[in-house]
């Protein structure tokens, strides 16, 4: 993905979402679970729940931490997602530290799992993969907020190659066997194709209340909530207009957004239904949307 984020156009929502805003976990299609719980446990270093799998689902979590991280749920014999659709670009997982993040490359490189990108951003380290059913990953690393560069008020991001090399120099200096990710590690951002560049922003902004921080002319923006540089990521890059994913598709169930108060979730809902977008509230109070490509988000509160 080489393209500069330079050209950019910050708006703030009129009703942005709580600073403190993060995400919850991703929940992913796949095609066998047995297999892809063995590559998120064995490859990437996730823990899987205590217990066995039931239902066709398998939650991941980060060392002893029970809080779910990934669930993956099998849709048997499910075909890999089109290119020219709607639907998963990829779900970053955002590692504590820069030793962190070398200590996943190394552990890739040991299991010769192959790397489709690594990129400088500036703000971030990213490499890029895919699991087994083609689902997009990216394992990144912020660099301190206060280092990341702006032009004035605006936030600076860019595509630049990673020195791998010197990534893999620092996860030398670590002697302790790899036992998994660190703890800490959590989605960071989801990244999405969508349909339409505007109609998106618009619902994220106005409806949902993530902040602008960049946008890339009318292919991509990047959106947050508390000035991070982005939790959510949508492009048109799968063409202008790309129609859904077909049903029997690998791919993104829905992600979660994590709301630290009731208040704030009743002022979304509020939105929703003064913008008329459908919605649905589940047993535990969170709710369920989708943004105008069809991409699901489930909103909830950490109370």
């Amino acid at each position: 993905m080489a393209q500069s984020f330079r050209r950019a156009t910050p708006a703030r929502s009129a009703t942005p979402l709580p600073d403190t805003t993060t995400l919850g976990a991703a929940h992913l299609i796949v095609s066998d679970l047995q297999r892809s719980v063995s590559f998120y446990t064995g490859t990437l270093g996730f823990t899987q729940a205590a217990g066995p799998a039931a239902n066709g689902e398998a939650s991941l979590t980060v060392g002893s931490d029970p809080t779910p991280v990934l669930w993956l749920t099998e849709l048997p014999g499910a075909r890999r997602k089109p290119a020219h659709v709607t639907g998963l670009y990829h779900v970053a997982i955002l590692t504590p530290g820069r030793l962190d993040l070398a200590r996943s490359l190394y552990h890739l490189a040991v299991t010769r799992y192959p790397l489709q990108g690594a990129s400088d951003h500036l703000v971030s380290e990213a490499l890029y993969l895919a699991d087994p059913d083609g689902n997009g990953l990216e394992i990144y690393r912020d660099r301190p907020r206060a280092d990341w560069p702006h032009d004035g008020d605006q936030l600076l991001m860019d595509t630049i190659a990673l020195d791998l090399g010197a990534l893999l120099e620092e996860a030398a200096t670590d002697p302790r066997p790899w036992t998994g990710l660190a703890a800490g590690a959590r989605i960071g951002h989801v990244h999405l194709h969508v349909a339409h560049l505007e109609p998106a922003i618009a619902f994220y902004r106005e409806v949902i209340g993530l902040d602008l921080m960049i946008q890339l002319g009318g292919s991509a923006a990047f959106m947050s909530a508390g000035g991070y540089h982005h939790h959510l990521a949508l492009n048109t890059w799968a063409g202008v207009g790309a129609p859904p994913p077909p049903a029997d598709a690998v791919g993104i169930r829905v992600w979660d957004a994590l709301l630290p108060e009731r208040a704030a979730l009743d002022a979304v809902v509020a939105r929703l239904e003064a913008a008329s977008v459908t919605y649905e509230r589940e047993a535990s109070g969170a709710v369920v949307t989708r943004d105008p490509s069809g991409n699901a988000l489930r909103l909830t509160t950490v109370e």
